[in-house]
C-alpha cells in the first residue's frame, strides 16, 4: 500500500471514491502520525463527501480508544467543525497540503444550538476527530505530520 499525503491523498481518494459504495469508504483507514517521541496510529474512517462531512460521528454514543474519523477535502478550506447532536467529548487535528498539523483543539458535545464552532487558523486538506485527548495522551500537535494508508479501491 502506497503512503499518500495531503492534497494528494484527497484527490485520489475523490477520484477513486466517487460512490458512497466504493471500498474506498469501506472499512477503517491507518492515519500514521510522526512526532518527536514516535508514530502513533489512528484507525479510521473515511469521510469524503459532503454528506459524510455533515454526518461526521453525530448520532455515535461510543468510539473505540485508537479510533476516529478522517475529513478529507479536495483543496485548501477554513470550514468550522462543531459538535451538534455528538456525545462523544472529541479532539480534533487540522492537516495542510503537506500533511502537517496546523491546529487542534478539543471539543464538547452540544445537543441544542448555539453550538461552539472550531475553526483551525490555517488553512487545511484534512481533519481528524478522535477521543478528546487522544493527541495530548500522544504528544501528537502543531507542526507534527499525519500520512494515511487507505485501502485499495
Amino acid at each position: 500500500m502506497a503512503r499518500l499525503r495531503g492534497t494528494a491523498l484527497a484527490l485520489v481518494l475523490l477520484a477513486a471514491c466517487s460512490s458512497s459504495h466504493s471500498p474506498c469508504t469501506s472499512g477503517p483507514s491507518t492515519l500514521v502520525f510522526s512526532t518527536a517521541g514516535g508514530n502513533p496510529e489512528l484507525q479510521v474512517d473515511l469521510a469524503v463527501t459532503t454528506q459524510e462531512h455533515e454526518r461526521g460521528l453525530a448520532g455515535r454514543r461510543s468510539l473505540g480508544a485508537g479510533d476516529g474519523m478522517a475529513f478529507l477535502f479536495d483543496g485548501d478550506t477554513s470550514d468550522a467543525f462543531w459538535m451538534k447532536d455528538t456525545s462523544i467529548p472529541l479532539s480534533i487535528a487540522f492537516w495542510d497540503s503537506s500533511g502537517r498539523i496546523v491546529d487542534t483543539f478539543d471539543m464538547t458535545p452540544c445537543t441544542a444550538e448555539p453550538c461552539t464552532k472550531y475553526r483551525s487558523r490555517a488553512p487545511y486538506v484534512g481533519a481528524v476527530e478522535a477521543n478528546r485527548g487522544y493527541f495530548s495522551r500522544h504528544g501528537i500537535g502543531v507542526g507534527d505530520r499525519v500520512d494515511i494508508r487507505a485501502p485499495a479501491c
